[in-house]
């Protein structure tokens, strides 16, 4: 029996509850379901990420590291990302270590947006976002991606922008549809942005996993927008290891030391030992250069297997998703259909309505292949069971 409180409160999100993922959560664990829903990888890092952990700890590398973070990692990623996209940030003051991405997303909105400010961003979307901004007292205006090659629609921002628009939120590559913005579309972001005071927020947690031999373009290979944008990636995502929780922003000075003041008050600095263990893995580049390959193999065994299913899958240009589509042999809503899926067939994915905040219904499923070979064959053998209706 929970406990039960006299005091009368106000509810900042009154409603956000019980979500999708939560529901398919508890379904599939009911029925032992092959996870194909988490966007978390289910093998083990690499063992000499796991000793460099262990040894800072053994060093004693355990107490509060520098409230931006380790400079010596923070080094690393300056000479990372001048060497890959051209943009040259300063290492004390333009580089921030997060207690994970998420961490770096509220920082960046709460330290940024003000009350009766507007934030655009596209859905489907990461479901923090908008809740983000509505704590903020700022309202977000959710622009569609357009199907079926989720493209942005520049005229739809053009005519969404207004003296209130603070803030524009992009992802790439993208969560949950897979696709990945271009030169052209940069190009297009820093002709809207202009001569006005809009910050670019770009969640690219997915940076190193861009497919096909394609170059990530993110807002540090274009000097216009990275004069104007707070960048978020996250090292839990490009080296296995999303329960660390470790991130990292990069801003302009001016920006930085907003993001600052609230990071320094929400988590005040990211967990010491792995901020060690990143520095002395990063040394190697290979470390994060080859995972583009790394999860192309698994984007490219998902598609063999289920070639034969009766999904049909829409490309995946970069990130660890593929989007089924299923219109064609069912006339089910996306959350009937995964429903079905994992008390029939055993089987758990994700209903893209999930990433809409009006429920939009496109007739289509998340599947995850961050998974081991294992989990991709029995995942998709199950999947290809399964019958129209």
């Amino acid at each position: 029996m929970t406990m039960q409180t006299p005091v009368q409160f106000r509810s900042k999100l009154p409603d956000v509850g019980t979500t999708i993922f939560t529901v398919i959560g508890q379904l599939s664990a009911q029925h032992n379901a092959i996870n194909l829903s988490q966007g978390a990888p289910n093998f083990s890092p690499d063992p000499l990420l796991i000793a460099g952990v262990t040894k800072a700890m053994q060093d004693n590398h355990n107490q509060y590291a520098s409230m931006t973070g380790l400079r010596p990692l923070k080094t690393l990623i300056a000479q990372k990302v001048a060497t890959l996209y051209g943009s040259h940030y300063d290492v004390d003051d333009e580089i921030l270590i997060t207690a994970s991405a998420s961490e770096g997303l509220y920082s960046a909105i709460s330290g940024l947006v003000h009350p009766g400010d507007e934030v655009i961003y596209f859905e489907p979307s990461f479901d923090s976002y908008a809740p983000i901004v509505r704590l903020q007292g700022a309202t977000p205006v959710a622009l569609k991606l357009e199907l079926p090659d989720f493209n942005v629609n520049w005229d739809e921002v053009r005519a969404a922008i207004t003296p209130r628009t603070r803030m524009i939120i992009v992802n790439t590559p993208h969560n949950p549809s897979g696709q990945v913005f271009s030169a052209q579309d940069l190009d297009m972001l820093a002709e809207l942005t202009r001569n006005t005071d809009i910050i670019i927020l770009s969640d690219e947690v997915y940076e190193h996993i861009v497919f096909d031999g394609e170059r990530h373009h993110g807002m540090a290979t274009h000097p216009a927008l990275a004069e104007r944008s707070v960048i978020v990636s996250s090292f839990g995502k490009t080296f296995h290891v999303t329960g660390w929780r470790v991130g990292y922003c990069l801003a302009p000075a001016e920006l930085m030391n907003e993001i600052c003041k609230v990071h320094q008050f929400l988590m005040f600095s990211a967990d010491t030992p792995m901020q060690y263990a990143f520095a002395e893995y990063m040394v190697n580049p290979d470390t994060y250069l080859s995972l583009a390959a790394f999860y192309q193999r698994k984007r490219d065994l998902m598609q063999s297997l289920l070639a034969d299913s009766p999904f049909e899958l829409l490309p995946s240009a970069g990130s660890f998703f593929l989007l089924a589509k299923f219109d064609h042999f069912s006339d089910e809503s996306d959350s009937e259909i995964v429903k079905r899926l994992i008390t029939q067939y055993g089987v758990a994915t994700i209903p893209l309505s999930a990433f809409y905040t009006d429920g939009t219904d496109n007739k289509l499923i998340r599947l995850s292949f961050a998974k081991d070979e294992a989990t991709l064959r029995a995942g998709a053998h199950a999947l290809c069971q399964v019958k129209p209706r």
